[in-house]
């Protein structure tokens, strides 16, 4: 499995962890578009940040995590949901990215918006500046600044593989004591600020965890798997030209010489619907006509 996260605990100490490695998804995401370097990079560690968050929120539904900035990066959105689907999506001005550039001249003074979508239940958004040099920072200060359990975050890609590591801390039980769970809090993230990107890149997760933490109980739980998936599909286009309403939908179409291409902006598949294809629609045909979809 070249795509999973996998969840870990301590079993002294209320902490939790999990790890995430991305290699096809991630491949499968950049194959879509000509991403410079540095924007390849920061896309990996946001798709690595999402997929690690959809395991802490224990939730069904969608998770979105939309980075938004006047710099050369003006946009970056991820999403995942918690059956392990992800695909991703950046803008970009190629002509203001220098080989090198990190997350403060990439997107300076950006704003990170997480929104938590489940299918039942209320929709839920929070918004943080960018107040760090890396996404992992941004992250980190958002759990420290929240009502949410302390958590930590490393994120690190290199353009073929994104990796991500988490510790959160657990309500109080086996370290009920105030001070004791504030030392081993530190001790455990003190040790993985040790752990450089390239350890994190190039060894399995039973390596970083026994370089790390061979001195604790740790228990390793089974992977789950992540994939990437784009959510959108001939339907969903059709019901989108519904929503013009059929004069608007059919003059639309006419604008287009006949035939208006509706374009997915994370996987660049094109859904085509021409005249015939309109007529039924708001016939209430359906949109499975053998209209030729390009790609």
């Amino acid at each position: 499995m070249s795509d999973f996260t996998q969840r870990f605990i301590f079993d002294d100490t209320d902490v939790r962890g999990e790890l995430v490695g991305l290699t096809g998804s991630y491949q499968q995401v950049l194959a879509k578009h000509d991403y410079p370097r540095p924007v390849a990079h920061l896309l990996g560690e946001l798709l690595a940040a999402a997929s690690l968050l959809v395991g802490t929120l224990k939730f069904d539904g969608l998770l979105v995590l939309q980075v938004r900035s006047d710099g050369p990066v003006p946009l970056l959105m991820v999403e995942c949901s918690s059956e392990g689907d992800v695909r991703g999506i950046a803008r970009y001005d190629a002509e203001r990215i220098a080989e090198g550039d990190g997350l403060p001249q990439l997107m300076p003074e950006g704003v990170m918006a997480m929104t938590v979508d489940p299918k039942q239940g209320q929709r839920y958004q929070g918004i943080v500046s960018l107040d760090g040099d890396t996404l992992a920072d941004c992250l980190s200060n958002y759990f420290a600044t929240s009502e949410q359990l302390a958590t930590r975050f490393w994120l690190c890609a290199d353009g073929l593989r994104a990796r991500g590591f988490l510790l959160q801390q657990l309500p109080a039980d086996r370290l009920p004591d105030d001070e004791e769970r504030a030392a081993s809090w530190e001790h455990l993230v003190t040790l993985a600020n040790t752990l450089q990107n390239e350890e994190l890149l190039g060894l399995d997760n039973e390596t970083v965890l026994h370089r790390l933490y061979h001195e604790e109980a740790v228990r390793l739980f089974e992977p789950r798997g992540i994939r990437f998936r784009c959510s959108c599909s001939r339907e969903r286009s059709a019901k989108a030209l519904v929503s013009l309403g059929q004069a608007d939908a059919e003059l639309l179409v006419s604008e287009h010489n006949g035939r208006v291409e509706i374009d997915c902006q994370f996987c660049n598949e094109r859904y085509g619907f021409d005249a015939a294809d309109i007529a039924q629609l708001f016939a209430g045909g359906g949109s499975q006509r053998p209209s030729d979809t390009r790609h």
